[in-house]
């Protein structure tokens, strides 16, 4: 397999000790293309990671469900409580290659369990086999039904949108398309180190393009495997940060993290998204790195920032103390 030369840039900067030691063991192999490994072996090796990390928060129910549709979407539905107040819809990341309902089981798990929110997880349809806008369409799908069902499934009426990385694209092309068609939008939607720009044109692209966990050689790779022509990465529908108009958008919770290549673009969507009217809770994690959720076991930073980030979605709907 053809090889990368090393990043040059230096560890400081990184959050913490633990941070530091995974990204230098990261550093020390070889670096090699994932055009070069191929989605196979990509796929098996984010499985066995995903196997390696603990359990997460254990939930009062956890059930497999089918979302009907034109093609229809296995979903899995985390309860962490008799009467949690909202659903929130969430979106793995991946690069929309990766990941599945298994990769992000713990990170729903803690997800719901820190908000008491029930958590649909959803297993859309990836690149290459299922080119855009096929995962599109099955978030919209998802949350239209999830609108359509809260009540009867875990008794509640607010329904949030939510995703990391790919999954944050996804999360915010649902509301896009959900706003110009008329249909009814969640309630809010969160955006974890999103995707809104697959021309990867923003500074931090090659201010932090190797070395911090997720190379942006790759990262352009990623999004080539789900849209194929790269004329269409300026596509509002597909990199939301192009949209002229993001009026009447759900209000939004958006985290990106320092060491990211996806940071400015994050950080640029928030801010379009708050001058076009919209409702916008957006902060930095400082020292962190990309994926950062999914280094909670490795990172005692990324483990605050998890928290605060469960906290602070947990505080568009806290629970309404009796009288």
């Amino acid at each position: 397999m053809p090889e990368r030369s090393q990043p040059c840039a230096s560890i400081e900067g990184a959050a913490d000790a633990e941070l530091a030691e995974y990204l230098r063991s990261l550093r020390v192999a070889p670096l090699v293309a994932s055009s070069a490994i191929g989605v196979a072996e990509l796929r098996e090796a984010s499985r066995l990671r995903a196997s390696s990390r603990p359990r997460g928060a254990e939930m009062e129910t956890v059930r497999a469900v089918v979302v009907p549709g034109p093609v229809p979407v296995e979903v899995r539905l985390y309860v962490p409580s008799p009467s949690p107040t909202a659903l929130l819809v969430y979106f793995h990341g991946g690069g929309w290659v990766l990941g599945d309902l298994e990769s992000h089981d713990g990170t729903c798990r803690n997800l719901a369990k820190a908000t008491d929110f029930a958590v649909l997880a959803v297993n859309y349809r990836r690149g290459p086999e299922h080119p855009w806008p096929a995962a599109v369409d099955d978030a919209v799908v998802v949350t239209t039904w999830a609108k359509e069902h809260a009540g009867d499934l875990v008794g509640v009426t607010r329904v949030l949108v939510a995703g990391d990385s790919a999954g944050g694209n996804l999360a915010a092309l649902a509301c896009l398309r959900l706003r110009d068609e008329g249909r009814h939008l969640p309630d809010a939607q969160v955006l974890i180190y999103p995707n809104t720009d697959l021309t990867f044109s923003q500074p931090s692209v090659i201010e932090k393009s190797s070395g911090w966990g997720l190379e942006a050689a790759d990262a352009r790779w990623f999004a080539g495997q789900w849209v194929s022509e790269q004329a269409q990465f300026a596509n509002p529908r597909v990199s939301p940060l192009f949209e002229p108009d993001l009026s009447g958008l759900p209000r939004a919770i958006v985290v990106t993290a320092e060491h990211d290549p996806l940071r400015d673009e994050g950080e640029a969507y928030a801010s379009r998204l708050c001058e076009s009217g919209v409702v916008v809770h957006a902060w930095r994690e400082r020292g962190l790195v990309h994926g950062f959720l999914g280094l909670t076991h490795i990172s005692p930073t990324a483990s605050a920032a998890s928290a605060r980030l469960y906290e602070s979605v947990r505080g568009l709907y806290p629970r309404t103390l009796e009288p």
